[in-house]
């Protein structure tokens, strides 16, 4: 079984940049959203960036951002991929590819969004949200099974990870990635670097665990 890619998003700190790296993570999230209380200005990111070690990855997460927005964005902080998290139409991401596609769980419309994007050549990954808490929509990851047989681009949950949680995700559903952000944190915004060091030791025990299971390559 291949490994399970880590992404902790949401970062706003050089030290927590390295907490996270240290810990195993592969990919680390800046939130371009003014929203957001994990928002980050972009010439600070940049800072964080140039710090980072080779070969770690980072993405740059825009909802619904207009075009001329998001190049002023990318000029002065151009991370390694653009993740769009909002309900940007095929103009926008065609834009803005490849991109990393985020989508939020509903049972009416998640068979349809995983049918647009992996048809769409501008979208590299789709990251699957779970539905927001306000909705009261039942969920577990295992209601997305049956949805992911006819979809071949790389799978991110992302959604109410924790450490407690996230082995049963990958055990569930052996996504290509997991993406942590308040599931880290233990002030809104504001992550908690042993609570990183945790969920990446969680994710890298379900993987040894997948690998031993009989009939496992």
């Amino acid at each position: 079984m291949s490994r399970t890619r880590i992404k902790i998003c949401g970062v706003k700190d050089i030290e927590t940049a390295f907490a996270a790296v240290e810990a195993g993570a592969d990919a680390i999230g800046f939130i371009f959203v003014r929203s957001s209380p994990r928002y980050i200005e972009p010439d600070a990111a940049a800072e964080i960036m140039a710090s980072l070690p080779p070969f770690v990855s980072t993405v740059g997460v825009f909802m619904n951002m207009a075009v001329e927005g998001f190049s002023d964005i990318e000029e002065a902080c151009p991370t390694t991929f653009t993740q769009l998290h909002g309900d940007e139409n095929e103009e926008l991401i065609a834009a803005c590819a490849p991109v990393i596609k985020g989508i939020r769980f509903a049972p009416g419309s998640i068979a349809s969004d995983l049918a647009r994007f992996e048809a769409d050549d501008n979208v590299e990954s789709i990251l699957i949200d779970g539905p927001s808490p306000g909705e009261g929509i039942p969920f577990q990851w295992s209601d997305l099974d049956p949805h992911l047989a006819t979809v071949s681009k790389p799978i991110f949950l992302a959604g109410g990870l924790n450490p407690d949680n996230v082995a049963d995700a990958i055990a569930e559903l052996r996504p290509y990635a997991v993406d942590v952000s308040s599931g880290v944190e233990r002030e809104r915004g504001f992550k908690d670097h042993d609570l990183i060091r945790q969920f990446c030791e969680a994710v890298r025990r379900a993987d040894a665990e997948l690998d031993a299971e009989p009939g496992e390559d």
